[in-house]
């Protein structure tokens, strides 16, 4: 049997993010099978396999695919809805009811390829997900060669996808039963959030997570009256309450966290848990500030999000790297907070340990998937280029995403979606468009 093709990636500047803070120049990506075998400069590849196929990235900088830890991909047809209100009239008085009038397989399936062409074309090559109909946005996981971590989500109340709770977790099971050996593939169990889903769904979240040995993918402190809500209601905090369950004891994502008390803090340390921070839906909701700096002072693996484009509105993680750079700035005042070089390694690695993909995704390693994004330095924008990853998360903008490969696949090049047409997804749109607006107005 001949051996496995080679393919070999090169560009001047390669940010791996694992050696911290390194930049290598004149590098190249050895990729056999969609993984990468070694990081080597550009002329000991070429003489080590001659035989490889080279595909060049002048004036670019290779870096890991982004991991959007955070976002709900369906919803990309309701983007912009009940814009400018706070969280809980935006989604009762306007979320919710679009959603009962028109989620459906068709709804899931043409919003989740929206939000795939808008990933791929922002850099982004993995999205942890939450949302209804979960079959229907692994199909479009399997069609368009992305990869993400599907969210098996779970409410207390009935929605179009599920009833009950125990029809909730079987339309889980059956998920997981017909799409759980994809190697893109990958599931978090996702109860909405505390003040939807009581303390017996949550024990069986905690106990189907355990099983299936993912993470619990939560809305947690996301606002302050979802605290003072539980405060007067349940006498404590949401925090000490999902502690109380155990859920806190197994790898778990608190998406928002925008409310930490000491004693908060005190539950997070030593625990098994991630933040998926959302910094521009929080700052659009009127939802208050994550303190990213603070969290990673404790050592609390914290991700980046986007949430979904119903609330912020955009799935753009380059963009969303400069915001939560220059925020965590602002909320701690110091302006050595969150680094450049920290914003990506959030966006990556951090990501990636949040969903439990860091031994796969995040960085440019040998043994790890070739999620591999090409960033064009070359605009007069970004240059001079004096500092790589300062440039991209200060300066560039998705445009500057050239090329996306997952796993060794090219899925972009040269800004051309290779596995989505934009033209239908424009007709997509249009018609979805025309059926929000006849529901929502």
């Amino acid at each position: 049997m001949p051996d496995t093709p080679i393919l070999i990636l090169t560009a001047p500047r390669i940010l791996p993010v694992v050696p911290r803070n390194t930049v290598l120049e004149d590098h190249a990506l050895v990729v056999r099978d969609g993984v990468i075998t070694a990081v080597l400069p550009q002329n000991e590849a070429r003489a080590q396999y001659p035989e490889a196929a080279f595909q060049d990235h002048p004036g670019q900088a290779l870096i890991p695919g982004l991991v959007n830890a955070h976002t709900h991909s369906g919803m990309s047809l309701l983007r912009g809805v009940g814009s400018d209100r706070p969280l809980m009239e935006w989604l009762k008085g306007y979320i919710w009811p679009a959603e009962s009038k028109l989620l459906s397989p068709e709804f899931v399936r043409s919003g989740t390829r929206l939000a795939v062409a808008e990933m791929l074309r922002g850099g982004t090559t993995c999205f942890g997900d939450m949302y209804l109909f979960v079959e229907d946005a692994a199909r479009v996981v399997d069609e368009t060669g992305i990869r993400a971590s599907l969210g098996l989500t779970v409410f207390d109340f009935p929605t179009p996808w599920a009833r009950t709770a125990d029809e909730y977790f079987q339309r889980g099971a059956d998920v997981v039963h017909a799409w759980g050996d994809h190697p893109r593939i990958h599931f978090n169990v996702a109860p909405h959030a505390p003040y939807t889903v009581g303390d017996a769904s949550l024990e069986r979240v905690a106990a189907r997570a355990h099983e299936l040995r993912v993470p619990i993918h939560m809305h947690v402190h996301e606002t302050a009256s979802e605290v003072d809500d539980s405060l007067r209601d349940q006498g404590e905090r949401p925090l000490t309450r999902l502690a109380r369950l155990g859920m806190l004891d197994q790898p778990f994502i608190a998406v928002h966290m925008t409310q930490i008390a000491d004693s908060d803090l005190d539950l997070l340390q030593g625990r098994p848990v991630s933040i998926a921070h959302c910094p521009e839906s929080n700052l659009k909701l009127a939802s208050g500030f994550c303190p990213v700096a603070r969290l990673q002072a404790a050592g609390i693996n914290v991700a980046l999000g986007t949430d979904g484009t119903a609330s912020n509105n955009d799935l753009d993680m380059i963009g969303e790297m400069r915001t939560a750079a220059l925020l965590a700035k602002g909320v701690s005042s110091d302006a050595s907070a969150l680094p450049a070089s920290a914003a990506l390694e959030m966006a990556t690695l951090g990501s990636a340990r949040a969903l439990g993909l860091d031994d796969r995704i995040g960085s440019l390693e040998a043994g790890k998937q070739a999620d591999i994004v090409a960033v064009d330095l070359q605009a007069p924008e970004l240059q001079p280029a004096h500092d790589p990853c300062a440039q991209i998360v200060y300066a560039a903008t998705r445009d500057a995403v050239r090329s996306v490969y997952v796993a060794g696949r090219p899925l972009l090049r040269d800004r051309q979606l290779l596995t989505l047409d934009l033209h239908a997804l424009h007709a997509e749109a249009e018609y979805w468009r025309t059926r929000v607006q006849g529901n929502t107005d």
